[in-house]
């Protein structure tokens, strides 16, 4: 570790002494964007030096600067996705530094400020230009659309709402995050070696109303992101401050019903004289549920967020927040019970399934800017999270008597600590975009348990027992170095260092089992933009894919991290001034890949693998008011070691689609109709056993005044019968002599309206 810590610092050291200043200048101007609402700064903001056509994005803290400027009359244009462009005058004299504060006012979306080469915006990393237009376009309303926004993005929900979601991207059955990597604030949302599963990642702590970004990149090209980012990693970001107090009532079908409560906790006078802003969020939802056993579900949230400029160059962000859901869930039905009459569509072969579920954590950050221009980031935070869940995957296979239901659960407290130094240098005559950090989370994980129970109440024997402790220190190093004014190339390095421990209570002996592994995974980056409306990149980069401590000790170091390679190779474009375009060719090669087995509590390794595809993405503007956005995934993932035919990787999803209609007008109404489709895709092997596929649609429609607004929104118009989680099963009933192995489903959502009303103060 101090090997690590000694080169981490010289790096830093190293980058921080290029001093960026050089030549006197005529004159300059200084500034900084904020938002009228609120006035706080508007990071990514694009500025533009009309008549020397000389553009900058402004950092972190809303800042811009122009240099070397001659005396005369200059244009500044100002221009941010969702605000009005702007465009201010002014007179430059000889030696002269102008500085200046600019408001922008809230718009409707205007596709054609989207450019195809996004600027690096110093102190945050540069967002997906599609993040930036899909959350104006289509605002998350329910914990399943936070994960929704990200194109090519699917998930499944089978346990009683209040499990974590399965997701499906890149030709990965992802299970419930073990290869996409997920973060809210920069707090870590996978849980490593989680009773249910390797990165079991549980977004429901999120209120919907509360996030500001969404950020997400397919692959693994970003040194700052570690584990299990081998798919890609979804960043979320809730809002600093709220520009009016709300409170939203829904109802719907099956006795649903959710109450939202956003609370601005300072006066605007408080928040713009002292530049501060908190407020309080808090959410309540229940539901009965469609099927024949009664959902129960109850999910309660709580958010407090405070945030305050120091000084013009330092704000101290702090936020705590706390979860609880609790649900009773019917499971994976055989559809051969269906057939014969035992259940309808909508029953349950146990329906004591279920659980509870709760997450408290505290973050504080701080931002500051150093005196060299440098944009420095530390964050701390603690985690609490317990988890109970029971399910019923083989009904009764292995007890004939009793069934086999299971009880997995867990405690656990998350330790972490974070820091992120962003500094743009002059390098032989170029400009260096520099991203150095670090960091170490620790994972306590008290009672992590396997255990066979009856009806929820009676344990009959423990399958596993044990604490798990697991610690992973990383370091990175990220330079983008601008090579030309069209070429700009980013070389990362990230090393990763991890600790697994385990202690097995069920062992006649005490005995702590521990394995250390180091990991170095390097980072390419081009991207050529060839003229305003063309970019061209690739991408490259080795990643691992993640490992559970249970497993890591009882391998004795073999494959603990495997190895993961991955390339991106496409274009963004703008055929239109209203119209974006992405296209992008994939590989990603695995040395191996873990499948967890729940109801015995072990991992099975499958071997090497290979996915390959193309991702297509589209946003078009047909009138100033309507949008269209769709996009299209193709995915081929094979076992590379397996025979050919019986290579196939089961539920890995082939052919995807999401897209849809938004309109926005100025009279108040806004909504949206949007499909979903999923090709049908093998569940298993050999192709013999298949998921069915499913085409739905979606609709919202609102209507938004000074202090109120009016909602209805429904899931599955046509009233599909679909299948929402799907696998393939050995089980067997009651009343069966000998199991049978077919596809057990979840039905998926019916036929689901619900209505709102919300309230402005």
């Amino acid at each position: 570790m101090s090997f690590l810590k000694n080169i981490f610092t010289c790096v830093l050291l190293l980058v921080t002494g290029i001093s960026s200043s050089f030549a006197a200048h005529q004159g300059s101007i200084q500034g900084v964007v904020q938002s009228v609402n609120d006035h706080l700064p508007l990071a990514g903001a694009s500025v533009l030096l009309v008549e020397t056509n000389q553009g900058v994005a402004t950092d972190a803290f809303g800042k811009y600067q122009f240099d070397h400027l001659k005396a005369g009359q200059y244009t500044l244009r100002f221009s941010y996705i969702g605000y009005q462009t702007q465009q201010i005058s002014l007179t430059i004299r000889d030696n002269e530094s102008v500085k200046l504060t600019t408001l922008l006012v809230s718009s409707n979306l205007m596709l054609s400020e989207i450019m195809v080469s996004t600027p690096k915006i110093i102190g945050s990393e540069t967002l997906n230009p599609l993040s930036n237009v899909d959350i104006l376009l289509r605002p998350t309303q329910s914990s399943q659309d936070i994960l929704r926004i990200v194109p090519g993005l699917f998930i499944a929900q089978h346990a009683g709402g209040g499990k974590a979601e399965q997701i499906f991207l890149r030709g990965f059955d992802i299970d419930h995050g073990t290869d996409i990597h997920l973060s809210v604030d920069g707090l870590p949302v996978n849980m490593v070696s989680h009773a249910h599963g390797q990165g079991y990642s549980d977004l429901h702590f999120v209120i919907p109303e509360t996030v500001e970004k969404v950020d997400f990149q397919k692959g693994m090209y970003n040194a700052d992101k570690g584990n299990f980012a081998t798919a890609g990693f979804v960043a979320f970001q809730t809002k600093d401050a709220l520009e009016q107090s709300s409170i939203l009532l829904e109802a719907g079908q099956f006795d649903t019903y959710r109450v939202v409560g956003m609370f601005d906790l300072l006066s605007k006078k408080q928040k713009r004289e002292n530049r501060q802003s908190a407020y309080l969020a808090a959410e309540y939802m229940g539901m009965r549920g469609y099927f024949d056993s009664p959902q129960n579900f109850g999910r309660l949230n709580l958010l407090a967020k405070y945030h305050h400029y120091l000084s013009d160059n330092k704000v101290l962000t702090v936020q705590a927040s706390t979860f609880s859901s609790q649900w009773d869930a019917s499971g994976q039905i055989p559809q051969r019970a269906i057939d014969q009459g035992l259940i309808s569509r909508w029953g349950a072969i146990d329906d004591t399934e279920g659980g509870e579920t709760s997450r408290t954590q505290v973050s504080v950050k701080l931002r500051q800017m150093m005196n060299n221009g440098a944009v420095w980031d530390n964050q701390v935070y603690l985690i609490n999270y317990n988890f109970e869940l029971y399910s019923n995957f083989t009904f009764f296979l292995n007890d004939p008597v009793n069934g086999d239901q299971i009880r997995q659960k867990e405690n656990r407290n998350i330790f972490g600590y974070q820091t992120n130094y962003h500094l743009e240098s002059n390098f032989g005559g170029t400009t260096l975009f520099s991203h150095l950090g670090g960091g170490i989370r620790r994972d306590n994980v008290l009672d992590n348990e396997l255990s066979r129970t009856l009806g929820r109440r009676t344990t009959l024997n423990p399958i596993s027992l044990g604490n798990v402790y697991e610690t992973n220190v990383f370091a990175f190093v990220n330079e983008t170095l601008q090579l030309t004014p069209r070429l700009r190339a980013n070389l990362g390095v990230r090393v990763d260092h991890f600790d697994f421990e385990y202690v097995d209570a069920l062992s006649n002996n005490y005995q702590r089992q521990n394995q250390a592994q180091t990991i170095v995974s390097p980072k390419l980056s081009l991207s050529y933009t060839l003229n305003p409306l063309v970019e061209l990149f690739a991408k490259s980069g080795y990643g691992f894919h993640s490992n559970d401590a249970r497993v890591v000790v009882a391998q004795q170091a073999t494959q603990t991290l495997p190895r993961a390679l991955g390339a991106d190779v496409g274009v963004n474009l703008k055929p239109f001034a209203q119209m974006y375009l992405s296209v992008a060719g994939w590989w990603l090669d695995l040395e191996q890949e873990f499948v967890y087995v729940g109801d015995e509590g072990i991992v099975e390794p499958s071997g090497e693998t290979r996915r390959l595809g193309v991702d297509f993405a589209l946003r078009y503007q047909i009138t100033p008011w309507l949008y269209a956005d769709a996009n299209v995934s193709w995915a081929h993932a094979r076992s590379t070691q397996a025979p050919e035919g019986e290579n196939l990787i089961p539920l890995a999803p082939s052919f995807t689609s999401i897209g849809g209609l938004t309109f926005k007008t100025k009279a108040g109404w806004s909504g949206s109709l949007r499909y979903r489709w999923m090709d049908d895709r093998t569940a298993n092997e050999d192709n013999s056993v298949i998921a069915q596929g499913f085409f739905l649609l979606d609709a919202s429609l609102n209507y938004t005044r000074k202090r109120f607004e009016v909602s209805f929104s429904a899931q599955n118009l046509l009233d599909q019968a679909w299948n929402e989680a799907q696998f393939d099963t050995e089980s067997r009933l009651r009343n069966e002599t000998n199991p049978v192995s077919e596809i057990h489903f979840t039905p998926g959502t019916p036929f689901f309206a619900k209505v709102g009303v919300k309230l402005f103060f």
